[in-house]
């Protein structure tokens, strides 16, 4: 009986070790190439995340739900990466492009950072569009309902790779998600 709870000892501590020194793997979904424009009215895409380590997330300033929260999580990941100073940038795109104009998403990114420099809420398409990129891209849905304003979406955040892989997605939902994004982002820094 002993051995036998010794064995199962081992092979616990060795899956937790081994996920432990798990690194991230990109999931073979290829972020395409996209050009909008930002909350200061300028282009933004892909071309100027080349190289670079990003987060998305999908939100829009009318919510009455789940997205001031979510925004408030992705200015505490901000934080938390610049005093570590770890180089990553931070993509929102809105749902709701017929209401989010450039100035709105200012006004609504102000409301959670004084640091504009790496975290670029994007519009300039249209509802079909991100649609279909949240589908295709990032396997989520977002839908306009037809008598509602309030538009339906995934709360996950998303790690994007150097080359415009994405490595992993992150439940908003789920408290633990912080540290694994970390870790991940480390890791794709090296």
């Amino acid at each position: 009986m002993k051995s036998i709870r010794l064995l199962v000892v081992i092979f616990i501590s060795a899956f937790l070790f081994a996920a432990c020194a798990a690194t991230p793997q990109p999931s073979g979904r290829q972020v395409a190439s996209f050009s909008f424009i930002d909350q200061n009215g300028n282009p933004f895409g892909t071309d100027q995340l080349s190289g670079k380590v990003w987060i998305a997330d999908f939100v829009f300033t009318q919510c009455k739900t789940v997205c001031q929260p979510m925004s408030v999580e992705m200015s505490k990941l901000q934080t938390t990466f610049k005093e570590e100073n770890l180089d990553v940038e931070f993509v929102t795109f809105t749902v709701d492009p017929d209401s989010d104009s450039p100035e709105v998403l200012k006004e609504y990114v102000q409301q959670f950072t004084d640091d504009e420099s790496n975290w670029h809420l994007v519009t300039g398409y249209s509802q079909e569009a991100i649609e279909k990129l949240a589908l295709e891209q990032f396997q989520t849905i977002v839908q306009m309902p037809k008598n509602s304003s309030q538009v339906i979406h995934g709360t996950n955040f998303y790690l994007i790779d150097q080359k415009g892989r994405i490595v992993n997605e992150y439940n908003y939902v789920d408290e633990t998600f912080t540290e694994q994004l970390m870790n991940e982002a480390k890791y794709l820094l090296k």
